[in-house]
């Protein structure tokens, strides 16, 4: 009998062109790397194993790992053995996708770091605790990338506080140009 589940990623990695971590989540109850000192282990042999390969899916340490790499950035996704490869395929491209749209298609390790935030949440609206919960790049762009909102609309008893200091500050100086 086949273990239907929706916990479908156990990890998802980013690491650059020397093998080391951008960014990397482990996901769920059925994550064999428990520790930090495992996971490291485990994603030095991944980009030992993927660096010079030409492929997009592989099977190591007995999970499916399908990867991409663009520059100096490799992009990996890990499900468990019997894991669906379509699905896993899924969540890699559409995570790939909207990185690079939210990038403006320079998906490069210092882009990366420089928006780690849009990058994290793009993973966050992928996946959450391994569940995959969006495969269209578009709809999650869309949900990252929320126009900002007019702070002069909103009452200023409901705005943050870095929103209400930026209107007092528009106001002080549309005050200013308008009394010069």
């Amino acid at each position: 009998m086949v273990n239907l589940s929706l916990y479908t990623t156990i990890a998802v990695i980013l690491l650059d062109g020397e093998g080391n971590r951008i960014l990397a989540k482990y996901y769920g109850p059925r994550n064999p790397y428990p520790t930090s000192k495992e996971q490291k282990v485990f994603e030095k042999g991944l980009f030992e194993k993927t660096r010079r390969a030409n492929g997009e899916i592989i099977l190591y340490d007995n999970n499916v790992v399908l990867y991409r790499n663009n520059i100096d950035v490799f992009f990996y996704v890990v499900g468990s053995a019997d894991e669906n490869e379509l699905l896993l395929s899924s969540i890699l491209n559409a995570f790939y996708d909207a990185v690079s749209n939210l990038l403006r298609h320079q998906v490069e390790k210092r882009t990366i770091v420089d928006n780690l935030d849009l990058v994290v949440l793009a993973l966050d609206e992928t996946i959450d605790d391994g569940i995959a919960l969006e495969t269209d790049s578009n709809v999650i762009v869309s949900r990252v990338s929320r126009p900002r909102a007019d702070t002069t609309d909103i009452p200023i008893t409901e705005q943050s506080f870095i929103q209400a200091y930026h209107t007092a500050r528009e106001k002080v100086a549309e005050r200013l140009l308008r009394g010069v």
